[in-house]
């Protein structure tokens, strides 16, 4: 079930899917996700976020930024300045398994991120 649909995003979870039960998409391309995939990639933004918010109240309005974080199979960067950002997320797993990238348009990644955000809150 979507649990928010706008115009160029979507989230979904859908539990009859099997392995793959998250989907992420935007614009015109989706990429589907394991629960585990999922999980990690949020707490992975989650840490990222809260690099962005430590430097919040320091950043001038349109002071550029640029945040980098990288954990086991996850790379993410948060561009943008205090109020609008991008993300651009790369998995690779070490297995040679699938890798794929993610970019998150301003104003989409905001609005994502946290529509992801409440989504696992929710499961946990």
């Amino acid at each position: 079930m979507p649990s928010e649909k706008a115009k160029d995003w979507r989230l979904i979870k859908d539990p009859k899917r099997g392995t793959y039960c998250y989907l992420i998409g935007i614009d015109r391309w989706a990429i589907e996700l394991k629960e585990c995939e999922f999980n990690s990639l949020n707490q992975l933004l989650n840490k990222l976020y809260q690099q962005f918010i430590q430097i919040h109240s320091q950043l001038m309005d349109e002071e550029l930024v640029s945040l980098e974080i990288e954990d086991l199979e996850w790379y993410a960067e948060l561009e943008g300045n205090k109020t609008n950002w991008s993300m651009r997320i790369i998995h690779e797993t070490s297995e040679d398994i699938r890798s794929f990238e993610m970019y998150w348009p301003i104003p989409i990644a905001k609005d994502l991120f946290f529509e992801m955000r409440k989504m696992w809150e929710s499961m946990h």
